[in-house]
């Protein structure tokens, strides 16, 4: 999706074909286009294509294909579905969707239902001509009929339901909400009117598509008011934003890290005037200009006169102290604050200001009685008062929807700017988790959708193997998921190898998430299996086997690869009585990394992983002493450290198992990136967000290689070409019709009819080695027809030909739910406990050594040695 913006190719009145392959295309179809982004509506974008094609709104289904697979069509049902839409292509220019519905638009109920709903607005569309078309393209310079969503914000039913009760309001009501105005909405940079006339022509005017036309802009308007539409959203503003500093500094040492909780008590104690923060219900504000702080503040300067001045509630006398006191920097408390009066000072101890208005029945007004517009404060009442939790919820919120991955620090650097009140870290911290779990809902009540889950998992996908445990509490102990197209794709295509990996899901619960990762034919990682648990520890790695064990059936012994600090061979062989254990190659150098200590002779530091890596790869005795030698020359301590370790974990001269040891990338970083990425979301988004990358790894690579010309993979192809090249300089002796001795530095001898060579290569990696390919030169044979099964173009295909099916209604937080089946989410460890875990976990954890004396322990600083 560039810069924000998704081209919808929007098709209609055509029909699906089902082709040879599976995929189905749609043909005989009239085309538009559509804009949209992030901030478009479900019902905005329905009431556009309803007017579009001419049909009944109630009757109008949108469909679409996930990128890369024109097999399914997911159903768009809510927002929800269209934002999820959007993020599946978020690589994309533009995504093609599928209207259908009974023709017969009504617009004189269209015309209604927009009075109501002033946030919709209309499409804009150019050149109505529709006209039938061939099978769905995404050129869409091809298009007859453009349409661009101008603007999709909605307001909300409470409101709606607030302006239905400030029209009827009358003085002696508190009620502080009132009629939203027209003017310009600073969210969508679009101008808006809320009320429609009923004359008024609502279909507008054809323009043409500005396809050079840039979102940037737009975007950086938003961004640029987002911080200050709150000011312009809550009719308290400062009043019921801050709390007196004196109070804040008086419980302090009581109050600890919950000064958020101290402020909703003073807020419903009714200390503080205008305690009414829920923005749904608060009118709204024109912004002046494009609604730049500055233009907020000049147009609050005027809003208070003096004494005499009328309004017509209560309500308009609030709002208008609320700019005022925002366009003048101060903040005021209301100590009288009802129908019939109010009167409110500076929140600073001894400032002069104050103000006092009541309701005047002869004139049927609200109005100042007394003002005193002095401050003796200097202003400090701005600087020292504190935001209270539903505003900094509000604000945050707007932030976090331009910018879903604000750090806690640029979020309080950026309400510095924009309102100038200092916060503390835990302050904002507290104010993020509030404003996401209103953007995306409450991580705890998500653990209730696990059970569901479960059992869409088994009806979408037949054969799979999901498990969920809980304990007596119904506290979440383990889930485990397999796909069967993962399944079945490993155990018949993929060589038995397995690595295991654990990796944090990013959230104040600490779950953990275990996987089982194959290799495919060209060295890429398949996932298997995945598992949530609430902690990392054996009996949940020990449980994880066990239902890989009932979800996986091969007569091949399996190799399972993991990290050496794990201690998961004994597991692994409880549960796979055959299966070989090997340590990870990427672990094992990044601890011998961590724990290469000086001093450092000959070549030094920089080259001993290289070595460690020879080391592995060795495939005779002599090698390998030989390289462990070297180490040994260059430090000593690097020697003993690699001895330690045990070679038939992770060489290729003493390892039994299948060999792996020449994978060193870390098989955990894919899903460790993607937790980072959506560290902040719910259990179920992120179970979401796993399914679907694993979902578009298989159709993305199952495209990728459908246009493979070579027999072999292309990292096995490559490493066959460069092969060949290197034998054409080798010379060779026939022995017999099988065996052949080859020269180069030295002899070696290729037996074709058992696939082997004494230089160990081959059969140590599958492919033929150089030697080999130099006895196919001239026997006349193709390198080809010895190479392994699981190097094939055709095996990589094959092991992505089964694709997920999609999950309806996962990523909606409105999804059906088992009243009997709560989940709650684990129970976090204590800072002690963690601590003692991370040593259990790391015990080559590395130790600081002085340079000046070469002590561990500390350094050259701290050092007492007199040299």
């Amino acid at each position: 999706m560039v810069k924000g913006k998704l081209i919808l190719i929007c098709q209609s009145g055509g029909e699906f074909i089902t082709k040879d392959d599976g995929t189905l295309s749609y043909e005989g179809s009239e085309a538009n286009a559509v804009n949209i982004n992030h901030e478009t509506l479900f019902n905005g974008l329905k009431l556009t294509l309803a007017e579009m094609f001419n049909m009944d709104l109630n009757t109008i289904s949108i469909k679409y294909f996930l990128p890369g697979n024109r097999r399914n069509l997911i159903t768009l049902r809510n927002d929800k579905d269209l934002k999820r839409m959007i993020d599946y292509h978020g690589n994309s220019v533009t995504a093609d969707i599928f209207v259908n519905g009974k023709d017969g638009f009504d617009h004189d109920a269209y015309k209604i239902h927009m009075s109501r709903d002033s946030g919709v607005k209309l499409a804009e569309t150019v050149n109505h001509n529709p006209g039938p078309l061939a099978p769905a393209s995404p050129n869409v310079s091809n298009l007859k009929n453009v349409a661009n969503v101008a603007c999709d914000a909605k307001t909300s039913p409470d409101a709606a339901a607030a302006d239905k009760d400030a029209e009827s309001s009358s003085p002696g009501q508190t009620d502080t909400t009132s009629p939203v105005s027209s003017g310009h909405c600073a969210d969508h940079d679009c101008d808006y009117q809320p009320q429609l006339d009923a004359n008024s022509d609502i279909r507008h005017s054809p323009v043409g598509l500005d396809m050079s036309d840039s979102p940037a802009d737009t975007v950086k308007k938003r961004r640029r008011t987002a911080s200050w539409m709150i000011g312009a959203h809550d009719p308290t503003g400062v009043a019921a934003s801050y709390i007196d500093v004196n109070r804040r500094k008086q419980k302090k040492n009581n109050q600890g890290d919950d000064i958020l909780a101290a402020i909703d008590d003073l807020e419903h104690s009714g200390d503080i005037a205008g305690v009414t923060n829920d923005l749904d219900s608060s009118p709204t504000v024109t912004l002046p200009g494009d609604g730049m702080p500055e233009n907020l503040v000049d147009s609050g300067k005027d809003c208070i006169t003096g004494v005499g001045q009328d309004f017509i509630s209560v309500r308009e006398f609030r709002e208008a102290l609320q700019k005022y006191a925002i366009a003048h920097r101060f903040v005021y408390k209301l100590k009288k604050n009802d129908s019939n009066r109010a009167s409110g000072k500076c929140v600073e101890e001894g400032c002069s200001w104050s103000i006092l208005a009541s309701w005047v029945p002869a004139s049927q007004s609200f109005r100042i009685k007394k003002f005193n517009k002095s401050h003796t404060c200097g202003g400090e009442s701005w600087k020292n008062a504190l935001p209270a939790k539903k505003l900094l919820v509000s604000v945050i919120k707007d932030k976090l929807r331009d910018s879903p991955h604000h750090k806690p620090r640029e979020i309080a650097k950026s309400i510095s700017q924009d309102l100038g009140i200092q916060l503390k870290y835990t302050q904002v911290r507290r104010g993020i988790e509030g404003a996401r779990e209103q953007l995306q809902g409450s991580y705890k009540e998500s653990y209730n959708r696990l059970p569901w889950f479960c059992k869409k998992v088994v009806e979408t996908n037949a054969g799979s193997f999901v498990k969920l445990e809980t304990n007596e509490e119904k506290i979440l102990q383990r889930l485990f998921v397999s796909f069967l197209s993962c399944v079945e794709s490993f155990q018949n295509v993929c060589r038995p190898i397995l690595f295991l990996n654990a990796t944090s899901l990013r959230s104040k619960y600490q779950e953990s998430l275990l996987t089982a990762t194959a290799v495919d034919a060209d060295d890429g990682f398949f996932p298997v299996a995945f598992s949530i648990v609430d902690s990392e520890n054996d009996d949940n790695w020990h449980w994880f086997l066990e239902q890989l064990k009932s979800a996986i059936s091969t007569s091949l012994p399996l190799t399972f690869v993991s990290d050496r600090e794990k201690g998961l061979e004994k597991s692994v062989h409880e549960v796979f009585e055959n299966a070989y254990h090997g340590y990870s190659i990427h672990h094992l150098l990044e601890s011998f990394k961590r724990n290469l200590k000086g001093p450092f002779q000959g070549e030094g530091r920089g080259v001993l992983p290289g070595k460690l890596l020879a080391a592995a790869h060795a495939v005779r005795p002599g090698g390998f002493k030989r390289i462990t030698e070297e180490i040994r020359q260059i430090s000593s301590i690097a020697y003993d450290w690699v001895m330690h370790i045990e070679p038939e974990h992770w060489t290729c001269l003493s390892f039994k198992g299948e060999r792996y040891n020449y994978i060193v990338q870390n098989v955990a970083e894919p899903y460790g990136k993607l937790m980072e990425e959506i560290r902040e979301s719910t259990i179920m988004q992120k179970i979401e967000a796993l399914v679907y990358m694993i979902s578009q790894l298989i159709d993305s690579r199952q495209m990728e290689s459908s246009t493979w010309a070579t027999r072999l993979t292309p990292s096995k192809e490559e490493k066959i070409q460069a092969a060949a090249l290197d034998a054409h300089c080798l010379r060779v002796f026939i022995s017999s019709d099988v065996l052949f001795e080859v020269h180069d530095d030295s002899t070696h001898v290729v037996n074709i009819q058992n696939w082997d060579c004494t230089c160990l290569e081959w059969k140590a990696s599958g492919l033929p080695c150089r030697h080999a390919i130099a006895a196919f030169s001239c026997s006349g044979k193709s390198v080809y027809d010895f190479c392994s099964q699981y190097f094939t173009s055709d095996s990589y295909r094959s092991i992505y030909s089964k694709s997920i099916n999609p999950i309806p209604g996962i990523g909606s937080p409105m999804a059906e739910e088992d009243d009997d089946e709560k989940v709650l989410p684990p129970v976090p460890c204590s800072p002690n406990q963690l601590k003692e875990r991370s040593k259990m976990d790391d015990p080559d954890r590395r130790t600081v050594t002085c340079s000046k004396c070469k002590e561990p322990g500390h350094n050259k600083a701290s050092c007492k040695a007199t040299l």
